[in-house]
């Protein structure tokens, strides 16, 4: 398994996982504009242009984007989204990372697998800990953040998407330094 960025090599398997989650009319969780973007041009644009703060939209904020492609038949299992920092809405409701798996892959731990090899990477940001969230009484969620190391602080009602969150921290070793002596 391992994390890429988008990239046009991917394109037809990107609306390949698209649409697996529109028929099994699946939430898409960590996915940025997915859902809206049939085209995967667009979303990839997207996401190109949502990775700095210069070219970021101004509603949101620096996000890195991963695919989690299974190395063995170079198939994308699942995606998850680093955003960079908070805005009020994060802060308060989605926290640093939204992940998901598509649902014919599911339950065989690539979520958790996925949100462990993201670690590494948002240490690399400067964070010292990542909020994740996840929606009240989403068991496989909640035990994949608790499987890496999440700390349950409370759970939120959030009134855009009318439901609960459970919010939970997970602290991040220091980045590796590149200069080793």
């Amino acid at each position: 398994m391992r994390l890429i960025e988008p990239n046009e090599r991917y394109s037809e398997q990107i609306a390949d996982f698209r649409q697996e989650f529109l028929d099994a009319e699946s939430s898409m969780d960590g996915q940025g504009p997915l859902r809206r973007m049939p085209d995967p041009a667009q979303w990839l644009q997207f996401c190109r242009e949502n990775r700095t703060e210069e070219t970021c939209d101004p509603r949101l904020v620096p996000a890195t984007q991963f695919l989690y492609v299974r190395e063995s038949d170079n198939r994308i299992v699942g995606m998850i989204q680093v955003r960079h920092r908070f805005n009020a809405f994060l802060e308060r409701y989605a926290g640093h990372i939204g992940y998901s798996v598509r649902p014919s892959e599911r339950r065989k731990g690539y979520a958790k697998s996925m949100l462990q090899a993201v670690l590494p990477y948002c240490a690399s940001l400067g964070l010292s800990r990542i909020l994740v969230s996840c929606l009240k009484g989403n068991i496989a969620s909640a035990k994949t953040i608790l499987a890496n190391g999440g700390v349950y602080e409370s759970t939120v009602f959030c009134p855009e998407h009318d439901a609960y969150l459970e919010r939970y921290w997970i602290e991040l070793p220091p980045a590796e330094s590149e200069n080793k002596t």
